[in-house]
């Protein structure tokens, strides 16, 4: 039987085992997918030597970035991006042979496309992490301008304390790249100015677990549209599917 799976710290969050068995049954694959919690990334080869079966792992916080050394091949936009959320692994003898890939751009694009209009040509990103990599790479390719946001600053990143009305006020895509509000910390929230929000607003969270994120809700009750990142998980497992399967 094939084996693939999602490696991360804390992992109670996920729904991607529970996608992937649901898609193996609907579909008669003969695989299975498992969480494996991993305390660091050094865990990730002793995993991968442990189980012969497995050939593909999607990686999810804080191990983005983190697994990159461990990383035969990089793909293209895996490259361009900087962050790996999908992995391939081919036994070669007694040696494993690992390509990275990224999904989260194009499944994060796609998601995304659908719900934008022509007045939101700048976009606040939260976060710095390894999916605020593929996010900012995703805006980029669609023309958007990005100012980043981060509790450190930097050259090009600006922090919390830092958005201001005018930036509000002409930055009306906000997308929630950090891991607040995620499960079971749901109560959080990023620390934005809130009522600078209307209903020009499209203000998209990564996060999907809860569905309805203190994100989302306080940027809905000032008008704003909302999105979780449920329809860019799927997109971005489908697409890993397709990576693993040369497909």
């Amino acid at each position: 039987m094939k084996e693939y799976g999602l490696i991360g710290k804390k992992l109670g969050h996920s729904f991607s085992a529970e996608y992937f068995n649901s898609k193996f049954k609907s579909e008669g694959i003969d695989a299975r997918y498992q969480l494996f919690e991993i305390p660091s990334i050094e865990g990730v080869s002793n995993l991968i030597d442990s189980l012969p079966d497995l050939e593909g792992l999607n990686v999810t916080i804080p191990f983005k970035k983190e697994i990159l050394p461990y990383l035969d091949y990089l793909s293209p936009q895996a490259s361009a991006i900087g962050a790996v959320n999908c992995v391939k692994i081919v036994r070669d003898g007694e040696r494993n042979i690992l390509t990275g890939h990224n999904t989260d751009a194009t499944g994060f694009m796609e998601a995304l496309l659908p719900l934008l209009t022509t007045d939101m040509s700048r976009a606040l990103v939260l976060g710095q992490g390894g999916a605020s990599l593929a996010v900012i790479y995703a805006l980029k390719e669609l023309g958007l301008e990005v100012t980043k946001v981060s509790r450190t600053p930097g050259d090009d990143v600006i922090t919390y304390d830092r958005i201001s009305k005018d930036v509000m006020q002409t930055h009306h895509l906000i997308i929630n790249c950090t891991p607040l509000g995620m499960y079971p910390n749901i109560d959080a929230s990023p620390a934005i100015p809130y009522q600078y929000i209307n209903d020009k607003f499209l203000c998209f969270d990564l996060v999907y677990n809860p569905e309805f994120t203190e994100f989302m809700r306080l940027s809905a009750e000032r008008g704003a549209k909302v999105s979780n990142g449920l329809k860019m998980l799927y997109n971005q497992a489908d697409l890993a599917w397709q990576f693993w399967n040369n497909k």
